[in-house]
C-alpha cells in the first residue's frame, strides 16, 4: 500500500464515521432506548454485571488527567 492508497483508505473510513454520526443525531430517544436495553440484555446474557468496578471513577479521573496534560502541552 502506498501512500495515496493509504490516504484514500482513511478517507473513506472518515466518510463512514461522518454518515454514523449523522444517523445517530436523527435516531429517536426511542431508537436509542431499544438499543441501550438490547446491550443490557446482551450483557446479562454473557455474565457481565457492573459488580465490583469501584475502580471506574479512578480510571475516568486518570484519563481526564491525562487529556488534560496533554492538552495544556
Amino acid at each position: 500500500m502506498d501512500a495515496s492508497e493509504a490516504k484514500a483508505y482513511a478517507h473513506r473510513w472518515e466518510a463512514v464515521a461522518d454518515i454514523e454520526r449523522q444517523e445517530q443525531k436523527t435516531r429517536s430517544v426511542a431508537e436509542n432506548w431499544q438499543q441501550l436495553n438490547a446491550i443490557r440484555r446482551r450483557a446479562a446474557r454473557l455474565g457481565i454485571s457492573r459488580q465490583n468496578d469501584e475502580g471506574e471513577m479512578a480510571l475516568i479521573l486518570l484519563w481526564a488527567k491525562l487529556k488534560s496534560d496533554y492538552v495544556t502541552s
